[in-house]
């Protein structure tokens, strides 16, 4: 399996969750950074998963979000094989509509941190990626920072339209 060294990789448990992980990828592309998006899952390709991480770190990778639904053990399968900041994304599944994929997600033993959004939160996930790397990338920091502004400024517009209608 080769990688092509990527900012950051996406992963998800299931072609089903791209939906909602797509948000995550459009928002790294948009500031700049490359992204790999795959399909792989903890419980059903162990072995690929494991052996894709290790490969995309060695490569240079320097974040992994991962989205799963259900028992959504994908982020922490991703946390034991890097020590490369994971960032998870509860994928909402099922009758607990993604209260077992947050827990899931969030409830890492010590020694394996992932850091976890809310469920469905794609786009803060890619932003958090953005924001670790921008640490070391002084530019990246700037679009970044530029991106902030921008939807302060698009709430600062909606405040001044419905001022104006009442």
């Amino acid at each position: 399996m080769s990688n092509t060294a990527t900012d950051v990789a996406v992963l998800m448990g299931s072609k089903s969750d791209l939906e909602v992980m797509k948000p995550a990828a459009e928002i790294c592309k948009k500031l700049g950074l490359t992204v790999t998006v795959r399909v792989l899952s903890a419980h059903r390709t162990p072995e690929e998963t494991a052996t894709f991480v290790r490969e995309a770190a060695a490569g240079g990778t320097k974040v992994f979000i991962c989205g799963a639904g259900g028992a959504a053990h994908l982020a922490g399968a991703v946390a034991a094989q890097t020590t490369r900041p994971v960032i998870g994304v509860p994928i909402a599944a099922g009758s607990l509509q993604g209260m077992d994929s947050l827990l899931s997600t969030v409830m890492m033993p010590p020694g394996m941190p992932v850091a976890t959004v809310a469920v469905g939160g794609a786009e803060n996930a890619g932003l958090l990626a953005a924001q670790i790397i921008a640490l070391r990338d002084a530019a990246l920091a700037g679009r970044v920072q530029a991106e902030r502004e921008a939807r302060r400024q698009k709430v600062l517009e909606a405040d001044a339209e419905v001022r104006a209608r009442f």
